[in-house]
């Protein structure tokens, strides 16, 4: 065997001991809050993980793959065509980066603005496909209404006409909410207050049913308050920069 398949060999181990772990922790973190685990979808976040990793995860039969920056998402997304992949766009989302993430995400967890709704409405329309959308609520306590968060976000009490907004959009359907814990404050009352507007949005929306939030390091919290998709790269994949190869 050659250097390079024992290396790609090497990594295949390395991403299913981590995955078995991860599981575990979801497994747990669900019997805990009385939820099946089967309840939870695992999003493996594969930003400047290369291409190779997203074969071994689709093996292993992780198909919902995430990323968060256009340019290297579209690039990944077409060497892994062939593979029957669901690719979440996680990370902020401009308006002019709408037409390419159009033809390749099936699910955009980022929308945190009108503008943004109709921007990708638009250009999937162009691309003759459908998209389903995410309200990315802003969690920080300390933010103005109507101020996005440093992370992009809209505020709990606009969500609902967020979700208007994309719903005006023939091919974009509402499938629930974002968010990214606040740094400096304990996940668990963040993810309480997202529980909160989800239940809004599906008040309105009912097939609304997702809930994205929590990450490698807050995955139980966000379980306990009802998360439905968890958003994982470094406990999965390792810490960036290392493991790749």
């Amino acid at each position: 065997m050659s250097m390079a398949a024992k290396r790609n060999e090497a990594r295949a181990e390395h991403i299913e001991a981590n995955l078995r772990a991860l599981r575990e922790r979801v497994d747990t973190a669900c019997e805990k809050a009385g939820r099946s685990g089967g309840d939870v979808t695992i999003i493996a976040v594969t930003k400047t993980y290369p291409a190779s990793d997203v074969r071994v995860l689709a093996e292993l039969g992780i198909c919902d793959i995430g990323e968060n920056r256009d340019q290297e998402a579209a690039l990944k997304a077409a060497e892994c065509r062939d593979l029957d992949l669901r690719w979440h766009f996680v990370g902020q989302l401009q308006t002019n980066k709408a037409r390419s993430v159009a033809r390749y995400a099936d699910v955009v967890h980022s929308v945190d603005r009108a503008r943004l709704a109709r921007a990708l409405g638009a250009r999937v329309r162009a691309e003759e496909r459908e998209l389903t959308c995410l309200v990315q609520v802003n969690l920080d306590p300390g933010s103005a209404a109507g101020v996005l968060g440093p992370r992009g976000g809209v505020d709990p009490r606009d969500a609902v006409a967020l979700a208007d907004a994309i719903a005006a959009e023939e091919e974009l359907s509402v499938g629930g909410v974002m968010a990214v814990a606040p740094r400096g404050e304990e996940p668990a009352g963040a993810f309480e207050r997202l529980y909160a507007v989800a239940s809004e949005v599906r008040d309105r929306y009912p097939q609304a049913t997702v809930i994205s939030a929590g990450m490698s390091g807050d995955l139980e919290a966000a379980v306990e308050h009802g998360a439905t998709h968890l958003r994982v790269g470094t406990a999965l994949l390792g810490n960036r920069g290392t493991n790749v190869g």
